[in-house]
């Protein structure tokens, strides 16, 4: 039995690219099954499990699954749904860390439109709060804390939408 499943997952993986958009399809037939066919949600997580590149967006997609119904949109919910995380996420960041909130989102958007999180230079320093050079913060410290914040915040987004 954990052989067949093995046999399956391998053969799943060889045959189908397993991306957003094949996740999607399946969150598709389990919508059309009026949200009865339980097997379909077994092979969302399944599959979603077997993908080094959807780990990372592995809480975001099985919260969207959960909130998928009958009268969903599957397509027009993903999107909306994906960018309302998105924004409540990076707030969530700016608020946290009392980043910078204009400069964070600049920093971000083009993060996600080179495809990566930049490191070096100053565009990470232009977002971080104000602190004295006297008073015992430590910036290294806390430039280490955001960046690996922010690095957490774009894997979990980058290529859902």
């Amino acid at each position: 039995m954990v052989n067949d499943d093995i046999i399956f997952e391998t053969e799943l993986i060889r045959q189908v690219e397993i991306n957003i958009d094949y996740i999607l399809l399946l969150v598709k037939n389990y919508h059309d099954s009026n949200c009865k066919n339980k097997e379909i949600l077994v092979n969302i997580s399944k599959a979603v499990s077997a993908s080094m590149q959807l780990r990372s967006k592995k809480e975001l997609i099985e919260d969207f699954v959960a909130s998928v119904n009958a009268d969903t949109d599957v397509d027009e919910a993903w999107e909306a749904y994906v960018k309302q995380r998105k924004q409540d996420d990076l707030n969530e960041i700016i608020a946290s860390e009392k980043l910078k909130a204009d400069e964070t989102v600049k920093f971000v958007e083009n993060a996600f439109r080179d495809g990566a999180i930049r490191t070096t230079g100053t565009d990470i320093d232009k977002i971080l709060p104000a602190m004295s050079r006297f008073g015992g913060g430590n910036r290294q410290e806390k430039k280490k804390t955001v960046i690996e914040k922010l690095k957490v915040f774009f894997e979990k987004y980058f290529g859902v939408i």
